[in-house]
C-alpha cells in the first residue's frame, strides 16, 4: 500500500503546543516518526517559522531531523498562486495560504493538512480552490484538518 504524503502547513506545527489542537497535531507528528505518512513541508513554512516563538522553531527542527520532503517555490507553483488571486479566491494579504495549496498541488501530495479553518480548510475555499486546479488541468487537492487525518485515537 502507498504511504500517503501529507503537507503540512504552518498551523500544524504551531497547534502543537495549543490546548485545542495538541492532541491531533502531536498525534500526526508520530504518525510521520512512526511512517504511517510521509511528511511534506515547503520552504514557506522556513519563513513562517522564523516568526515563531522559540518553542515552535525546536518543534520544526524536530520535524526536519525526520528528513520530510522540502517543496520549493517553482514557475509552475507561482502560475497556479496567480489563477488562485485572479479568480479572488484570497486577497494578497493571504499570499502565503494560496502558496501552500498552490505548492501541495503542483506537488500532487495526497493530502494538505491545516488548522486554519478560515482560509485552507474551508468547505467554499476547498471548492474554489479545486475549481481553479481542475481547470489549469491539476488533480483536485484533498484539505482536512490534523483531526482528520492522524491515527490518534482520542480518549
Amino acid at each position: 500500500m502507498k504511504i500517503q504524503r501529507i503537507y503540512i502547513d504552518t498551523s500544524v506545527i504551531g497547534g502543537c503546543f495549543d490546548q485545542e489542537f495538541e492532541k491531533w497535531s502531536n498525534g500526526l507528528i508520530k504518525d510521520f516518526v512512526n511512517g504511517i505518512y510521509i511528511s511534506v513541508l515547503s520552504e514557506i513554512i522556513t519563513v513562517e517559522i522564523n516568526k515563531a516563538p522559540e518553542f515552535v522553531k525546536l518543534k520544526y527542527a524536530d520535524i526536519l531531523e525526520l528528513k520530510p520532503e522540502i517543496l520549493t517555490i517553482g514557475d509552475e507553483s507561482l502560475a497556479l498562486l496567480q489563477a488562485y488571486t485572479d479568480h479572488n479566491i484570497l486577497g494578497e494579504k493571504f499570499r502565503n495560504d494560496l502558496l501552500h495549496i498552490a505548492l501541495a498541488t503542483v506537488s500532487e501530495v495526497d493530502i494538505l493538512v491545516s488548522w486554519n479553518f478560515k482560509h485552507i480548510v474551508h468547505f467554499d475555499k476547498i471548492m474554489l480552490f479545486n475549481a481553479v486546479n481542475i481547470e489549469l488541468g491539476f488533480k483536485p487537492l484533498n484539505i482536512f484538518s490534523p483531526r482528520e487525518v492522524t491515527t490518534y485515537e482520542q480518549d
